[in-house]
């Protein structure tokens, strides 16, 4: 006598054999679809003082509803340096994100490709 997996799953009107093959989606969850935003990448050279600087800021959504901004920052072409501060909700994150782009932007940073 042989059992296949679906015969043994103890929640009828489950197919497992394919549950765990299901690919999860981006709209799976809530906090994704609050904070898809596009990342900003800004970058400040200037020749005549030998600086090439890039900063990076994204929004990351946490395992626990929260949402994070990462800033990424360091001379073109390192890895540089990073720092992640969580926020309890998309707005207060977004609104932190527009504020540092702001600040960059005012000491001379322009977007990539500009």
């Amino acid at each position: 006598m042989s059992f296949s997996v679906q015969d043994q799953g103890p929640f009828p009107g489950i197919d497992f054999a394919m549950s765990l093959d299901r690919r999860a989606e981006l709209t799976d969850n809530r906090v994704m679809e609050l904070t898809a935003t596009t990342p900003v990448h800004l970058i400040h050279v200037d020749p005549d003082v030998n600086m090439a600087r890039f900063y990076g800021i994204e929004l990351q959504p946490t395992l626990f509803g929260e949402v994070s901004v990462l800033r990424t920052w360091g001379r073109i072409g390192t890895n540089g340096q990073a720092m992640l501060v969580t926020y309890e909700d998309a707005a207060q994150a977004s609104e932190a994100l527009h504020n540092l782009e702001k600040q960059k932007l005012r000491r001379g940073y322009v977007p990539v490709g500009e």
